[in-house]
């Protein structure tokens, strides 16, 4: 600041020459009241821009205020802020909507940065179980269910980390939790949906459109340059042989059998029981609870209920 005020100081002001050597009281006796009070209307301004400046300069950076010769950051702040007024709630609200994917791309979004895409990714949901797992205000975790489905792999890690949650977890679906969004539900210790929820959908699919006459009528020739016979197999520009199919339909069947046995391991049902109703088809929620696909019928305010009278509190959710 010294060397900041000496510059401020040595500005003609008014075609006095004044400097920071020279300004001393004697001197003021040359000045007219009128000059000084000008000088200090230059100087307040001055500085006045210098702090709009520097306020505008540490927003656009990120940085919040200055304490103890460090930066907080706003998102720090923010956090901060989010975690006091999540302090009165006691369970977590998780939402599972859209495609069920192991991740999401972060560059998936608009120009007014709101995402275009409508998925939900494993990692996400399990950060938030593992942050509801360690935060003691929390006693219950609810996921929200509305998904048609999605990646196996991105099931079957949701599932695993609602099973291996300490605190009690509900699955409440609302239109639909099918396929991948079923076996992800299935993890949890409680299914509420609706009566006319769309269950279930055990079933395994990698099905695809073939261009092969579309290219042909288009004037365009597939030319596979490969090295493995059946590296570019299932590729929809090319006829699919039977001995493509035949491994296509190998990894479906296992699947298949990975999703019937994780359904059976987490609903308790006899694997046999499952296998009956694993064609891929759905059902209503009213006969998916009478085929133990699903505990309860009933919406979030019967879910509320449900924990209230198992926590033994009011229950406030935060979503």
């Amino acid at each position: 600041m010294p060397n900041l005020l000496k510059k401020i100081m040595q500005f003609k002001i008014c075609k006095a020459e004044i400097n920071y050597k020279k300004f001393n009281p004697k001197n003021w006796k040359k000045l007219s009241l009128k000059k000084i009070l000008k000088g200090l209307a230059f100087f307040i301004i001055f500085l006045g821009a210098f702090i709009v400046v520097k306020e505008e300069v540490m927003y656009q950076f990120g940085w919040g205020f200055y304490s103890e010769d460090e930066y907080i950051s706003e998102e720090s702040i923010m956090d901060e802020d989010s975690m006091e007024e999540n302090k009165d709630c006691n369970v977590m609200g998780i939402e599972l909507r859209g495609d069920v994917v192991t991740y999401v791309i972060p560059e998936n979004t608009d120009e007014n940065d709101v995402a275009t895409s409508d998925e939900t990714s494993s990692e996400e949901i399990i950060y938030l179980i593992d942050q509801a797992e360690v935060d003691e205000n929390i006693k219950a975790i609810i996921l929200e269910v509305d998904s048609y489905g999605g990646s196996a792999v991105a099931a079957e890690e949701i599932s695993q980390a609602l099973k291996k949650a300490n605190k009690p977890t509900v699955a409440f679906v609302r239109s639909a939790a099918v396929s991948a969004a079923y076996w992800a539900a299935s993890g949890a210790d409680t299914i509420f949906a609706s009566s006319l929820s769309d269950i279930g959908s055990i079933g395994v699919t990698m099905s695809y459109l073939d261009n092969t006459k579309k290219n042909t009528k288009d004037g365009l020739t597939y030319n596979s340059l490969s090295v493995g016979k059946f590296k570019d197999y299932g590729n929809p520009d090319k006829t699919l042989t039977e001995e493509e199919k035949g491994l296509i339909m190998r990894d479906l069947e296992i699947t298949h059998d990975i999703f019937i046995k994780e359904v059976s391991e987490n609903r308790s049902l006899p694997a046999d029981k499952v296998k009956a109703l694993a064609d891929g088809s759905s059902m209503p929620g009213q006969m998916a609870l009478e085929n133990k696909l699903i505990d309860k019928i009933g919406g979030i305010y019967d879910v509320n209920d449900y924990l209230k009278e198992k926590l033994g509190e009011e229950v406030s959710v935060c979503w």
